[in-house]
């Protein structure tokens, strides 16, 4: 089955340590849609919303990956599936495919105060840059502020995944758009 990742699972290794079939297919555009960084976690900071803006011009981007359905539960469970967040179908252009119908996880609850930890905005970071997405729309989420984790355990073990090859060296004291914190 396809499902379409728009916010931290873009990052295959984040993907794949939640559902090990995950295979990328291609890249993606969810028309009427925006990314906002608005979806309340159990941390207390924002995760990744494709929220509905009516407005047919405004895109998300994102990867369509293939993985089993078998598979699909742990993607729910990691998703928070039915806890604020909602598996949907969507309809996303590709330029290899068409138009395809996709699963994915749009919020179902919201605060516009939240702003995501660093270690979560890298995870979207790296997907967005490993999928190829245009300068522009990465430099669009570099601009979103950031918090620093004070819980650098839950940091480093987030960025674990990509082994030394970290983008940024150590907690960043600052986002591209200026002092997180």
């Amino acid at each position: 089955m396809h499902y379409f990742a728009y916010g931290s699972n873009m990052a295959i290794q984040r993907l794949k340590a939640r559902v090990p079939s995950a295979q990328f297919v291609c890249s993606a555009r969810l028309s009427g849609h925006i990314l906002k960084f608005h979806k309340p976690s159990k941390d207390g900071s924002g995760k990744c919303d494709a929220a509905h803006s009516g407005n047919a011009s405004d895109l998300v981007l994102g990867a369509v990956f293939s993985i089993l359905e078998s598979e699909l539960p742990l993607l729910d469970k990691a998703e928070g599936n039915g806890y604020g967040y909602e598996r949907k179908p969507v309809t996303v252009a590709t330029e290899a495919l068409g138009e395809i119908c996709a699963q994915t996880y749009l919020a179902t609850k919201f605060d516009p105060s939240l702003r995501p930890l660093d270690w979560y905005k890298e995870h979207v970071i790296r997907g967005a840059t490993s999928i190829a997405l245009p300068a522009s729309y990465i430099a669009s989420i570099e601009a979103v502020a950031c918090d620093v984790d004070t819980d650098a355990s839950r940091r480093a073990t987030e960025l674990a995944i990509y082994g030394s090859q970290f983008r940024r060296e150590g907690p960043p004291t600052s986002c591209a758009c200026g002092p997180c914190a």
